[in-house]
């Protein structure tokens, strides 16, 4: 039986989750390292009830950040579709691997990934790496490929964790030069991909937990909401840097 104060408990990490998902992309991770520390879940159904939430999440975040314009140009529109259709196969099989990781390896890879992902933010903004000619220039089947390849791996580790996409694509991008913002508008399309694809394979195997996907995942949505609208008002590195580092914080107490 969940106590109230935990259901209030996980309901604001969805909140908080959803804001940092549709401010900076990298923040359902939170959700994920909720369930997994606070609920006695197996590890698919830690991956498989976060999964759900994130294709809520993800269809408000390409609904929001396409408002505001940051799908308006073609390069940005062909990065997202070879994200999506890259991903088709790479979300099913991740949720497939997630079926022969016992418990303490799922805690361990969880917190190398998250540790990883929020050393690289930090460095990322420490450096101050910025935009460059290679997402602005022409298309080149070299591109493509580093895309394609990219979608794939993405979507194969936020499947078999639990951690959606943008965790992961967001740094990525930007790392390779594309702009903060489209960066984030396209990982939020390419987490519905991954979601939905999870979820069902997830779901076959009876690992979602309905009751949590709501509990968790309606915060989230009105989370998302709110979290667009703090990046196109607040510094987004210093919002960046701060959840690089919560993220190498956290990420000892995953492997505990």
């Amino acid at each position: 039986m969940l106590s109230a104060q935990l259901g209030l408990l996980l309901a604001a990490v969805g909140l908080l989750g959803g804001a940092a998902i549709g401010a900076v992309g990298p923040g359902g991770v939170f959700v994920t390292i909720a369930l997994f520390l606070l609920l006695p879940l197996t590890p698919a159904e830690v991956a498989g009830t976060a999964s759900a939430t994130f294709v809520g999440t993800g269809l408000i975040g390409t609904a929001v950040y396409r408002h505001s314009g940051e799908f308006s140009t073609v390069p940005a529109r062909k990065m997202v579709l070879v994200l999506c259709v890259s991903s088709l196969a790479g979300a099913p099989l991740g949720a497939r691997l997630n079926a022969v990781l016992p418990a303490a390896a799922f805690g361990n890879l969880l917190a190398a990934f998250v540790g990883i992902l929020g050393a690289i933010i930090v460095y990322r903004e420490v450096a101050g790496l910025h935009q460059t000619a290679w997402f602005t220039g022409a298309a080149t089947w070299t591109r493509h490929l580093t895309l394609a390849g990219t979608g794939f791996g993405v979507s194969v580790t936020g499947a078999m964790l639990g951690v959606g996409g943008p965790i992961l694509l967001v740094p990525i991008l930007v790392v390779l030069g594309v702009p903060t913002l489209i960066a984030v508008g396209a990982s939020q399309v390419q987490s519905v991909i991954i979601a939905a694809g999870a979820t069902i394979t997830y779901a076959s195997v009876g690992a979602v937990l309905g009751w949590l996907v709501l509990l968790v995942g309606i915060p989230q949505l009105v989370g998302v909401w709110l979290g667009w609208r703090l990046a196109h008002r607040v510094n987004d590195r210093l919002l960046r840097t701060c959840l690089g580092v919560l993220l190498v914080v956290t990420a000892p107490t995953l492997a505990m």
